[in-house]
Protein backbone atom coordinates (compact mmCIF):
# COMPACT_ATOMS: atom_id res chain seq x y z
CA UNK A 1 0.00 0.00 0.00
CA UNK A 2 1.28 3.37 -0.82
CA UNK A 3 1.57 6.12 1.71
CA UNK A 4 1.19 10.09 0.70
CA UNK A 5 1.62 11.90 3.97
CA UNK A 6 0.28 15.40 2.44
CA UNK A 7 -3.15 13.43 1.54
CA UNK A 8 -3.01 12.52 5.23
CA UNK A 9 -2.03 16.22 6.30
CA UNK A 10 1.30 14.43 8.05
CA UNK A 11 4.32 16.47 8.12
CA UNK A 12 7.71 14.04 8.25
CA UNK A 13 9.72 13.98 11.15
CA UNK A 14 12.48 14.05 8.56
CA UNK A 15 16.19 13.48 9.57
CA UNK A 16 17.60 13.94 12.86
CA UNK A 17 14.43 13.28 14.69
CA UNK A 18 12.46 11.25 16.94
CA UNK A 19 8.95 10.23 16.27
CA UNK A 20 6.95 8.64 18.81
CA UNK A 21 3.95 6.69 18.17
CA UNK A 22 1.36 4.40 19.39
CA UNK A 23 -0.44 1.34 18.21
CA UNK A 24 -3.55 1.47 20.29
CA UNK A 25 -4.88 -1.84 18.94
CA UNK A 26 -1.99 -3.60 20.22
CA UNK A 27 -1.15 -1.64 23.36
CA UNK A 28 1.97 -0.60 21.88
CA UNK A 29 4.25 2.71 22.92
CA UNK A 30 7.17 3.00 20.53
CA UNK A 31 9.55 5.62 19.20
CA UNK A 32 11.27 5.33 15.86
CA UNK A 33 14.35 7.43 14.42
CA UNK A 34 15.78 8.50 11.49
CA UNK A 35 19.79 9.64 11.81
CA UNK A 36 21.46 11.64 9.06
CA UNK A 37 23.28 14.78 8.94
CA UNK A 38 23.90 14.70 12.65
CA UNK A 39 25.41 11.24 12.71
CA UNK A 40 27.94 12.11 10.00
CA UNK A 41 28.74 15.28 11.60
CA UNK A 42 29.77 13.00 15.08
CA UNK A 43 31.38 10.25 12.93
CA UNK A 44 33.22 12.36 10.52
CA UNK A 45 34.49 14.53 13.34
CA UNK A 46 36.18 11.48 15.04
CA UNK A 47 37.06 10.12 11.79
CA UNK A 48 37.34 6.37 13.68
CA UNK A 49 37.91 2.74 12.05
CA UNK A 50 34.94 1.72 10.06
CA UNK A 51 33.80 -0.81 12.67
CA UNK A 52 34.46 1.62 15.47
CA UNK A 53 32.37 4.18 13.85
CA UNK A 54 29.24 1.65 13.14
CA UNK A 55 29.32 0.69 16.77
CA UNK A 56 29.30 4.11 17.72
CA UNK A 57 26.22 4.91 15.58
CA UNK A 58 24.23 2.06 17.15
CA UNK A 59 25.00 2.86 20.22
CA UNK A 60 23.45 7.04 19.05
CA UNK A 61 20.36 5.48 17.88
CA UNK A 62 19.99 3.57 21.49
CA UNK A 63 20.63 6.65 22.80
CA UNK A 64 18.58 8.81 20.84
CA UNK A 65 15.57 6.73 20.90
CA UNK A 66 15.57 6.21 25.02
CA UNK A 67 16.99 9.95 25.66
CA UNK A 68 14.18 12.11 23.93
CA UNK A 69 11.92 9.73 26.38
CA UNK A 70 12.69 12.03 29.43
CA UNK A 71 9.76 13.80 30.34
CA UNK A 72 11.77 16.54 32.13
CA UNK A 73 15.25 18.80 31.57
CA UNK A 74 17.83 16.55 32.73
CA UNK A 75 20.79 14.10 30.75
CA UNK A 76 20.52 10.95 29.89
CA UNK A 77 24.07 8.84 29.10
CA UNK A 78 24.89 5.95 27.80
CA UNK A 79 28.01 4.07 28.75
CA UNK A 80 30.32 1.04 27.84
CA UNK A 81 33.13 -0.53 30.19
CA UNK A 82 34.29 -3.16 28.74
CA UNK A 83 37.43 -5.44 28.60
CA UNK A 84 37.72 -5.56 24.25
CA UNK A 85 39.43 -3.70 21.98
CA UNK A 86 36.86 -0.78 22.18
CA UNK A 87 36.82 -0.39 26.08
CA UNK A 88 34.93 2.53 26.52
CA UNK A 89 31.57 4.09 24.44
CA UNK A 90 29.80 7.41 25.34
CA UNK A 91 26.98 8.90 24.30
CA UNK A 92 25.58 11.88 26.06
CA UNK A 93 21.98 13.35 25.79
CA UNK A 94 20.76 16.29 27.27
CA UNK A 95 17.18 17.43 26.76
CA UNK A 96 15.75 19.11 24.71
CA UNK A 97 17.93 18.42 21.63
CA UNK A 98 21.91 18.01 22.02
CA UNK A 99 23.62 14.61 21.59
CA UNK A 100 27.36 13.93 21.83
CA UNK A 101 29.41 11.02 21.72
CA UNK A 102 33.00 9.28 21.65
CA UNK A 103 34.66 5.98 21.73
CA UNK A 104 37.95 4.61 23.44
CA UNK A 105 39.72 1.50 21.71
CA UNK A 106 42.43 0.29 20.89
CA UNK A 107 43.70 0.81 17.51
CA UNK A 108 46.31 -2.28 17.08
CA UNK A 109 43.77 -4.55 18.08
CA UNK A 110 40.85 -3.24 15.88
CA UNK A 111 43.13 -3.32 12.74
CA UNK A 112 43.67 -7.15 13.42
CA UNK A 113 40.50 -7.99 13.91
CA UNK A 114 39.86 -5.72 10.49
CA UNK A 115 42.59 -7.79 8.56
CA UNK A 116 40.62 -10.95 9.84
CA UNK A 117 37.29 -9.79 9.24
CA UNK A 118 36.67 -10.80 13.25
CA UNK A 119 35.49 -6.96 13.87
CA UNK A 120 32.02 -7.86 14.69
CA UNK A 121 30.10 -5.47 17.16
CA UNK A 122 30.37 -7.88 19.81
CA UNK A 123 34.03 -8.61 19.59
CA UNK A 124 35.24 -5.27 19.36
CA UNK A 125 32.82 -4.65 23.15
CA UNK A 126 33.94 -7.92 24.96
CA UNK A 127 33.00 -8.43 27.93
CA UNK A 128 31.87 -5.75 30.78
CA UNK A 129 29.23 -3.59 31.42
CA UNK A 130 27.05 -1.06 29.92
CA UNK A 131 25.45 1.96 32.16
CA UNK A 132 22.46 3.63 31.67
CA UNK A 133 22.05 6.84 33.68
CA UNK A 134 19.60 9.34 34.40
CA UNK A 135 20.20 12.99 35.71
CA UNK A 136 17.54 14.97 36.50
CA UNK A 137 19.77 17.75 37.81
CA UNK A 138 21.75 19.00 40.49
CA UNK A 139 19.28 18.35 43.61
CA UNK A 140 17.75 14.91 42.32
CA UNK A 141 19.10 12.07 43.12
CA UNK A 142 20.53 9.97 39.81
CA UNK A 143 19.47 6.49 38.62
CA UNK A 144 21.50 4.11 37.05
CA UNK A 145 20.91 0.59 35.47
CA UNK A 146 23.25 -1.99 34.97
CA UNK A 147 23.50 -4.56 31.81
CA UNK A 148 25.92 -7.05 32.11
CA UNK A 149 27.64 -7.47 27.96
CA UNK A 150 29.09 -10.54 27.78
CA UNK A 151 28.80 -10.85 23.98
CA UNK A 152 25.38 -9.42 23.07
CA UNK A 153 24.53 -6.65 20.98
CA UNK A 154 23.51 -3.49 21.82
CA UNK A 155 19.51 -4.90 21.02
CA UNK A 156 19.52 -7.58 23.48
CA UNK A 157 20.86 -5.17 25.94
CA UNK A 158 18.48 -3.00 25.79
CA UNK A 159 16.06 -5.86 26.14
CA UNK A 160 17.79 -7.16 29.14
CA UNK A 161 17.41 -3.58 30.60
CA UNK A 162 14.36 -2.99 30.13
CA UNK A 163 13.34 -6.59 31.70
CA UNK A 164 15.36 -6.60 34.26
CA UNK A 165 15.11 -3.21 35.56
CA UNK A 166 11.64 -1.89 34.11
CA UNK A 167 9.97 -5.08 33.94
CA UNK A 168 8.68 -3.85 30.76
CA UNK A 169 8.08 -6.10 27.60
CA UNK A 170 10.32 -4.34 24.72
CA UNK A 171 11.33 -4.90 21.54
CA UNK A 172 14.31 -2.62 19.75
CA UNK A 173 16.02 -2.47 15.85
CA UNK A 174 18.95 -0.69 15.13
CA UNK A 175 20.35 -0.23 11.51
CA UNK A 176 23.40 1.12 10.76
CA UNK A 177 24.84 2.05 6.98
CA UNK A 178 26.86 3.60 4.70
CA UNK A 179 25.57 5.80 1.69
CA UNK A 180 28.41 5.92 -0.79
CA UNK A 181 27.82 8.57 -3.67
CA UNK A 182 30.60 8.82 -6.63
CA UNK A 183 31.52 12.44 -7.43
CA UNK A 184 32.84 12.78 -10.66
CA UNK A 185 36.83 13.61 -10.49
CA UNK A 186 36.63 13.13 -6.83
CA UNK A 187 36.12 9.24 -6.42
CA UNK A 188 33.08 7.78 -4.01
CA UNK A 189 32.10 9.61 -1.12
CA UNK A 190 30.59 8.18 2.07
CA UNK A 191 28.27 9.29 4.11
CA UNK A 192 26.62 7.81 7.39
CA UNK A 193 22.95 6.94 8.09
CA UNK A 194 21.38 5.49 11.31
CA UNK A 195 17.95 4.45 12.00
CA UNK A 196 15.88 2.81 14.83
CA UNK A 197 12.75 1.37 16.27
CA UNK A 198 11.71 0.77 19.81
CA UNK A 199 8.51 -0.56 20.76
CA UNK A 200 6.90 -1.22 24.29
CA UNK A 201 3.99 -3.31 25.67
CA UNK A 202 1.78 -0.89 28.07
CA UNK A 203 -1.54 -1.94 28.61
CA UNK A 204 -4.28 -0.74 30.99
CA UNK A 205 -4.03 -4.68 32.99
CA UNK A 206 -0.66 -4.46 34.70
CA UNK A 207 -1.13 -8.23 34.72
CA UNK A 208 -1.28 -8.84 30.84
CA UNK A 209 2.87 -7.63 31.34
CA UNK A 210 3.31 -10.19 32.97
CA UNK A 211 7.11 -12.05 32.26
CA UNK A 212 8.69 -15.27 33.23
CA UNK A 213 11.15 -15.14 36.32
CA UNK A 214 14.88 -14.94 35.75
CA UNK A 215 16.53 -17.59 36.24
CA UNK A 216 18.64 -17.03 39.76
CA UNK A 217 21.39 -19.39 38.95
CA UNK A 218 21.22 -21.06 42.01
CA UNK A 219 18.22 -23.61 41.44
CA UNK A 220 18.36 -27.11 42.11
CA UNK A 221 18.94 -29.60 39.23
CA UNK A 222 16.17 -30.50 37.14
CA UNK A 223 14.11 -27.12 38.48
CA UNK A 224 11.20 -26.42 35.70
CA UNK A 225 11.40 -22.76 34.36
CA UNK A 226 8.66 -20.40 35.11
CA UNK A 227 6.90 -20.04 31.68
CA UNK A 228 4.43 -17.32 31.51
CA UNK A 229 2.37 -17.05 27.98
CA UNK A 230 3.13 -14.04 26.30
CA UNK A 231 -0.13 -11.75 25.41
CA UNK A 232 -1.29 -12.07 22.02
CA UNK A 233 -0.81 -8.85 21.22
CA UNK A 234 2.43 -8.13 22.00
CA UNK A 235 3.33 -11.42 20.12
CA UNK A 236 1.51 -9.65 17.11
CA UNK A 237 3.43 -6.09 17.87
CA UNK A 238 7.02 -7.86 18.13
CA UNK A 239 6.92 -10.48 15.26
CA UNK A 240 6.15 -7.07 13.35
CA UNK A 241 9.32 -5.06 14.43
CA UNK A 242 11.41 -8.11 13.97
CA UNK A 243 10.49 -8.09 10.41
CA UNK A 244 12.36 -4.81 9.74
CA UNK A 245 15.20 -4.78 7.52
CA UNK A 246 18.69 -2.76 7.76
CA UNK A 247 17.82 -1.16 4.49
CA UNK A 248 14.10 0.08 5.53
CA UNK A 249 15.64 1.57 8.80
CA UNK A 250 19.18 3.25 7.01
CA UNK A 251 17.38 4.01 3.22
CA UNK A 252 17.08 8.11 3.74
CA UNK A 253 13.92 7.13 1.18
CA UNK A 254 12.04 5.69 3.56
CA UNK A 255 11.05 7.88 6.54
CA UNK A 256 9.84 7.09 9.87
CA UNK A 257 6.45 7.27 9.54
CA UNK A 258 6.74 4.55 5.84
CA UNK A 259 7.95 2.56 8.17
CA UNK A 260 5.14 2.46 10.53
CA UNK A 261 2.92 2.64 8.26
CA UNK A 262 4.13 -0.50 6.26
CA UNK A 263 4.30 -2.12 10.22
CA UNK A 264 1.02 -1.52 11.26
CA UNK A 265 -1.34 -0.11 9.07
CA UNK A 266 -3.89 -2.80 9.71
CA UNK A 267 -3.95 -1.69 13.39
CA UNK A 268 -3.69 1.79 13.04
CA UNK A 269 -0.62 3.75 14.17
CA UNK A 270 -1.24 7.18 15.90
CA UNK A 271 1.62 9.73 15.85
CA UNK A 272 3.11 12.65 18.00
CA UNK A 273 5.08 15.65 17.69
CA UNK A 274 8.58 14.92 16.45
CA UNK A 275 11.27 15.65 18.70
CA UNK A 276 14.35 17.21 16.24
CA UNK A 277 17.87 16.11 17.42
CA UNK A 278 20.84 18.65 17.13
CA UNK A 279 25.14 17.48 17.31
CA UNK A 280 25.44 20.17 20.55
CA UNK A 281 28.83 19.53 23.13
CA UNK A 282 28.12 21.20 26.61
CA UNK A 283 31.90 22.11 26.95
CA UNK A 284 33.32 25.80 26.96
CA UNK A 285 35.87 27.70 28.27
CA UNK A 286 34.90 29.15 31.33
CA UNK A 287 33.68 25.09 32.50
CA UNK A 288 37.21 24.13 32.09
CA UNK A 289 38.53 27.14 33.34
CA UNK A 290 36.49 26.39 36.55
CA UNK A 291 37.75 22.26 36.70
CA UNK A 292 41.50 23.62 35.91
CA UNK A 293 41.51 26.60 38.83
CA UNK A 294 40.79 23.39 41.58
CA UNK A 295 44.34 21.71 40.66
CA UNK A 296 47.14 22.30 43.06
CA UNK A 297 50.01 24.63 41.69
CA UNK A 298 52.27 21.18 41.30
CA UNK A 299 49.10 19.75 39.22
CA UNK A 300 49.15 23.31 37.02
CA UNK A 301 52.84 22.77 36.74
CA UNK A 302 52.66 19.15 35.68
CA UNK A 303 50.36 20.05 32.66
CA UNK A 304 52.07 23.29 30.96
CA UNK A 305 53.97 22.23 28.42
CA UNK A 306 55.99 25.65 26.66
CA UNK A 307 53.82 27.97 28.84
CA UNK A 308 50.82 26.67 27.85
CA UNK A 309 47.90 24.42 29.10
CA UNK A 310 46.27 22.88 26.05
CA UNK A 311 42.58 20.81 26.81
CA UNK A 312 40.75 19.31 24.22
CA UNK A 313 37.23 17.51 24.43
CA UNK A 314 36.94 13.95 23.83
CA UNK A 315 33.61 14.60 22.07
CA UNK A 316 33.47 17.53 20.15
CA UNK A 317 37.57 17.93 19.59
CA UNK A 318 37.84 21.52 20.46
CA UNK A 319 40.56 22.65 21.61
CA UNK A 320 41.57 25.30 24.54
CA UNK A 321 44.61 27.26 25.54
CA UNK A 322 45.38 28.57 28.79
CA UNK A 323 48.62 30.15 30.40
CA UNK A 324 49.96 29.33 33.70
Amino acid sequence: MALNLDELGITPAGLDAVRPFAVEGLDVRGRAVALGPVLEAILDRHAYPEPVSRLLAEAIVLTSLLGTSLKFEGRFTLQTQTDGPVSMLVVDFASPDAIRACATFDAVQVEELMEAGKATPEVLLGHGHLAMTIDQGRHMQRYQGLVELDGITFEEAARRYFERSEQIPTEIRLGVGELFTRIEGEGPSRTWTAGGVLIQFLPEAPERMQQADIHPGDAPEGTEPHEIEEDDAWVEAKVLVETVKDVELTDPEVSVEMLLFRLFHERGVRLFESQPLADKCRCSRDKIENVLAGFSDEEVEDMTVEGKIVVTCEFCSTHYEFDK
